[in-house]
């Protein structure tokens, strides 16, 4: 089992930064990949970043240049610090992992990310 906890989402204004973290825990493998995803209400949830257990980075072309992930292995915790947001950024964001021959993915509960003046 993996346990996947975020934190870090809140109200922010247009053009301002939030830092996003997500603390796996339990059967963690070393080879794997972490993520963040978005989901607005009536649309299917996006790939926003991601990053492998060697640090290989991909990102949205909505974010590239304003958010960057990274990664504390030793921790199995991923990190995404969202800087010069902008209303559209507004989601619910959701934490991966994703592992095994399999590519079994797992999703922590999600944490809001409002941008509005």
């Amino acid at each position: 089992q993996v346990q996947l906890v975020e934190s870090g989402g809140g109200l922010v204004q247009p053009g301002g930064s939030l830092r996003l973290s997500c603390a796996a825990s339990g059967s963690i493998f070393s080879i794997n990949v972490m993520g963040w995803y978005r989901q607005v209400p009536g649309k299917e949830r996006e790939l926003v970043a991601s990053i492998t257990n060697s640090a290989r980075t991909n990102y949205a072309d909505s974010v590239k240049g304003r958010f960057t992930i990274s990664r504390d292995s030793g921790k199995n915790t991923v990190y995404l610090q969202m800087n010069s947001l902008k209303r559209e950024d507004t989601a619910v964001y959701y934490c991966n992992l994703r592992q095994g021959l399999n590519g079994n993915d797992y999703w922590g509960q999600g944490t809001q990310v409002t941008v509005s003046s």
